[in-house]
């Protein structure tokens, strides 16, 4: 079955439910075997905590692949941010099974049973632009580096796991003369632990985005923003900008981190090899392994074909 739509264009569904599975590892088979009936490829995550990811195929596919999913225990209410690409941005499809959906390493941590308040995108400049809110980031470092919201705090974590001693680490100074704490993220899910966390911590006036930056993106007009640049995404597209168009970034295949068009103008740009950020992390053998990697994957374009090892991240 075709994964575009009659318009030309791959939907893409980014998703994910705080719920409790007794059972992931049952679900995993029915879901498998339905994305691949009907032509739908990306990763989803299934753990106790529930299901996170993003999957993308035609409209009909996507609204197939949902419809199975709302009929598991807890997902009726699903969580479901739509984009579209011009080609598919998944190589293959992965349903797997994972101790967290979003990994924070927090096992107290429940966002089922405490939350911080969620904020439409439309009420986010006001709250925000409050001299009185502390603005946290809680992505990665090598997003956050090609866009955020103006005045956020960035924590440079390398994982989200690093985000509970961060913040353990900088509490006082942060939270100093701050009476609110807003936190963003890509689609939402790593605010829900995050919120939770900070909550469990005693901050009672805590607050995130609802729908993430994606929908903030999508809903709010540019010249109404204050988003500065492009946001990354775990798929082929690699960056997304207002209105969700197509970024102008780039992805190196050695180390996933996304790539201006200053990085793939250094000499240490290599496509699918190196590049800046990595060049003095991997070593020759792994460099030669990569090249190899890239080699096949430029002949199994030639062949029409796509090539396995062109796996996207799993999906934050």
């Amino acid at each position: 079955m075709t994964s575009v739509s009659s318009n030309g264009c791959v939907t893409v569904a980014a998703l994910y439910q705080f719920t409790r599975f007794e059972d992931p590892a049952a679900l995993r088979a029915p879901l498998l075997a339905l994305c691949e009936e009907v032509g739908v490829r990306g990763t989803v995550l299934l753990a106790r905590e529930g299901i996170n990811g993003t999957i993308a195929g035609s409209e009909n596919a996507i609204a197939q692949v949902l419809g199975h999913i709302r009929t598991l225990p807890g997902c009726a209410d699903l969580d479901v941010k739509f984009s579209h690409a011009e080609e598919m941005p998944f190589n293959r499809t992965k349903v797997r099974l994972k101790r967290e959906i979003v990994t924070m390493g927090e096992p107290e941590i429940d966002p089922t049973a405490s939350v911080g308040r969620y904020v439409a995108p439309q009420d986010w400049n006001a709250l925000i632009s409050d001299p009185d809110t502390l603005v946290i980031d809680t992505r990665n470092d090598y997003e956050v580096a090609i866009g955020t919201f103006a005045g956020a705090v960035d924590p440079q974590t390398a994982s989200f796991r690093d985000f509970p001693r961060w913040f353990l680490e900088h509490r006082d100074e942060l939270l100093d003369g701050k009476k609110k704490v807003a936190m963003f993220c890509t689609g939402g899910i790593r605010c829900e632990k995050s919120t939770s966390f900070l909550r469990q911590e005693g901050v009672e006036e805590v607050y995130h985005l609802k729908g993430g930056i994606l929908k903030y993106l999508e809903q709010v007009p540019q010249a109404e923003s204050r988003w500065n640049g492009e946001c990354f995404v775990f798929d082929e597209r690699v960056s997304v900008g207002h209105g969700l168009e197509l970024g102008k970034h780039g992805l190196c295949r050695a180390c996933r981190r996304p790539l201006s068009e200053a990085d793939m103008a250094s000499a240490d740009y290599a496509e699918g090899v190196s590049c800046p950020h990595c060049i003095g992390e991997r070593t020759e053998q792994q460099r030669a392994r990569y090249a190899e990697r890239q080699r096949q994957e430029e002949l199994a374009r030639k062949r029409g074909e796509s090539h396995v090892g062109a796996t996207s991240q799993d999906p934050k």
